[in-house]
């Protein structure tokens, strides 16, 4: 079977569409990619194809996601292939399609070396004891790692929602805003010391702690959608700094964004503290009826925090990247 891969053009749209059907490890549908297209969250460029030559079907579909203010996609949301692909060439030729979008990808990144976009999936919690959920992963997996994405993280979805109460403010710690962005750099390279956070520390261990905190922060004030003024830094009551918050928002929620203790200040339970302001910020300020955060399955502390803070664990996250 002879295929085109190739991204998308407007004639396609009429054939993609019928692909983007929900399954347990797929959440993008025809009415969301159209929704996230509006505002160039999908773009036809960062959605790939495989094309039957001979029939001009659609047999393969790869979707990508990206901040509208961003000129790369940050992440792969999905990869569907047609029902009527026998099951021996369904990774193959899901593989050939990613392939082909990271080349493009990379090979006009502004940086070189650039890493293709992780794969990020959302199943539910106990999706390794649900059949379909594993049949729906397996293949994708095999997939994703011809494309060279082979390293796996899993991570821990939590909500907060206005049932769970606003939580009191700390009588432990104050919360100031600080215009000087500087600070904030200084504070994240601080915090990598030590930190449970797997993606921070390996962007880190790459770039340097510094370049790595500069980067986050530039992160949060240019694609992110939170607002500059939400930003905290925290203080005891001796006046030490000893962490600190950034609530923020993406295209669909509330998030609780990044937060911090100060390896020194570590062992008090000040996260707590921390994310409990961060939700007072969101739910108050901004109205929040819903904040989202993701912590990695080894992030025990910060799990049994957002457990204490309301927060509820919904489902995981999948993260699949290239070493």
């Amino acid at each position: 079977m002879a295929v085109t891969i190739r991204p998308l053009v407007d004639s396609d749209l009429d054939a993609v569409l019928p692909l983007l059907v929900r399954d347990a490890a797929s959440m993008v549908t025809a009415e969301a990619y159209l929704e996230k297209s509006a505002d160039h969250q999908y773009r036809p460029e960062w959605t790939w194809l495989a094309v039957d030559e001979a029939s001009r079907e659609v047999l393969a579909v790869a979707v990508w996601w990206g901040s509208p203010a961003e000129q790369a996609p940050g992440a792969l949301d999905a990869v569907l292939v047609r029902e009527s692909v026998p099951q021996a060439d369904r990774v193959g030729l899901a593989g050939q399609v990613l392939r082909a979008g990271h080349e493009s990808f990379t090979a006009g990144a502004a940086e070189p070396g650039r890493r293709p976009p992780e794969y990020h999936v959302f199943v539910p919690g106990d999706w390794r004891e649900r059949p379909e959920a594993v049949a729906a992963l397996e293949w994708r997996i095999e997939a994703v790692a011809l494309a060279g994405l082979t390293e796996r993280l899993e991570r821990l979805r939590f909500e907060w929602t206005p049932k769970a109460g606003i939580p009191e403010a700390s009588d432990r710690l104050t919360f100031h805003a600080e215009d000087d962005d500087e600070v904030f750099v200084d504070l994240l390279a601080r915090v990598l010391e030590g930190s449970l956070d797997h993606t921070s520390v390996t962007e880190a261990a790459a770039v340097g702690a510094r370049a790595q905190a500069r980067s986050d922060v530039e992160f949060y004030q240019e694609v992110m959608l939170g607002e500059r003024s939400w930003w905290r830094v925290a203080k005891d009551a001796a006046g030490a700094t000893v962490g600190f918050g950034l609530p923020s928002r993406n295209p669909g929620a509330y998030v609780v964004g990044y937060l911090g203790v100060l390896p020194e200040h570590r062992g008090k339970g000040y996260s707590g503290d921390i994310l409990d302001e961060i939700v007072r910020i969101l739910a108050l300020e901004a109205g929040a009826d819903s904040i989202r955060s993701d912590t990695d399955l080894a992030n025990r502390p910060m799990a049994a925090a957002m457990e204490r803070s309301g927060f509820v664990n919904f489902a995981r996250r999948l993260v699949f990247s290239a070493p």
